[in-house]
């Protein structure tokens, strides 16, 4: 991950966070654990939907622990990278749809 952008010791913030409601965060971890396993969808296309997900949401730690974990699951390069235009595409999606916002206030001004 790029120094220029989040650091990698950034993410040890999240101890502080496990401090305060070590509770909460257990519980939250072990729920993230649970959607990662071997399920009605294999590990590997999990992990290509997450990459795609902390794209959209913009999360660096993820995008990075993603596709480490999706490469450990046999994802290929190639695969990452489609998730990575999937995620582009809704992007431009989500804009393009709420361009009919934009337009229904020009048809009312």
């Amino acid at each position: 991950m790029a120094d220029n952008f989040y650091t990698p010791e950034g993410i040890k913030g999240l101890r502080k966070l496990r401090d305060l409601r070590p509770g909460l965060f257990k519980a939250f971890t072990e729920f993230d654990s649970k959607v990662f396993e071997e399920g009605a969808l294999p590990v590997k296309t999990k992990e290509l939907i997450a990459i795609a997900a902390a794209h959209i949401t913009q999360c660096p730690y993820c995008i990075d622990t993603h596709v480490k974990r999706a490469k450990s699951a046999g994802a290929t390069d190639e695969e990452v990278a489609e998730s990575v235009f999937v995620a582009m595409a809704l992007a431009a999606g989500g804009a393009f749809a709420h361009s009919s916002i934009a337009m229904h206030s020009i048809a009312h001004d």
